[in-house]
């Protein structure tokens, strides 16, 4: 099988070879793949901002705009925690290190879990808001080269869904050149080293149970009538050069 025209990797902000100034819903194409609004040079302890929701979440087909509005409030939370983490990461006693318990363990935990949750929520937000339906034709040749067809990539997407509890991903894995449904049961367990996420579909209870209760399936089905798939597409073509 072989890869789409181009190699796709992972590229750092400001690397993409897409034209300087271009832009995706007025966010840098580079930011759309890369989550997180970044405040002032602090290095490793920089204070992270929280994404506006973008408006056209609060029209989503199957997806209420009350549903939405509190499943963004859920990510200012992760944002807040992870300037909090980081904060407090300046000063922790590094002394009392210890992997059964201490204030800098408690940390480290906990700022992957955090991070990973403003960060994946950022995707999913990004990837909402379009009209569904299938991607252009360079991804979805993508998607049949890795899967021997979209109809065997879109069923083992949503089964994904299903038998997870917490994110199914369409990521690119750069180390075997293959787009792989990569699944996730909370924001800091299930990450494949080098997967790049391309579309992310969150499946916590958060995500749907006030528009369907305990029907995943229905929530799974709204989320794909509202995938932008310019905006997955804009992921992919921003790891090509």
């Amino acid at each position: 099988m072989d890869m789409p025209t181009g190699r796709y990797t992972h590229k750092g902000p400001g690397e993409s070879k897409i034209p300087s100034g271009t832009t995706y819903r007025n966010y840098p194409v580079d930011m759309v793949y890369f989550p997180g609004q970044y405040t002032g040079n602090q290095g490793a302890y920089t204070p992270v901002t929280a994404r506006p929701l973008p408006p056209e979440l609060l029209r989503l087909r199957g997806i209420s705009a009350r549903n939405m509005q509190e499943h963004y409030k859920l990510y200012q939370g992760y944002v807040h925690k992870t300037n909090e983490i980081r904060s407090l990461l300046r000063t922790v006693d590094r002394a009392t290190a210890n992997a059964t318990y201490s204030p800098l363990r408690a940390l480290k935990v906990e700022e992957s879990y955090a991070t990973n949750g403003a960060k994946l929520h950022e995707l999913y937000f990004g990837n909402l808001g379009g009209p569904g339906g299938r991607p252009a034709q360079d991804l979805y040749d993508f998607i049949v080269r890795s899967f021997g067809s979209y109809e065997a990539w879109e069923t083992d997407f949503k089964a994904s869904g299903l038998a997870v509890r917490g994110w199914a991903t369409l990521s690119f894995d750069p180390d075997d050149g293959f787009l792989h449904n990569y699944s996730m049961d909370a924001h800091n367990a299930g990450l494949v080293v080098h997967m790049i996420p391309l579309l992310v579909m969150d499946v916590y209870e958060h995500a749907y149970y006030m528009d369907y209760g305990t029907d995943r399936k229905g929530y799974i089905e709204a989320f794909f009538q509202n995938i932008d798939w310019a905006a997955v597409e804009a992921r992919l073509h921003a790891l090509k050069h």
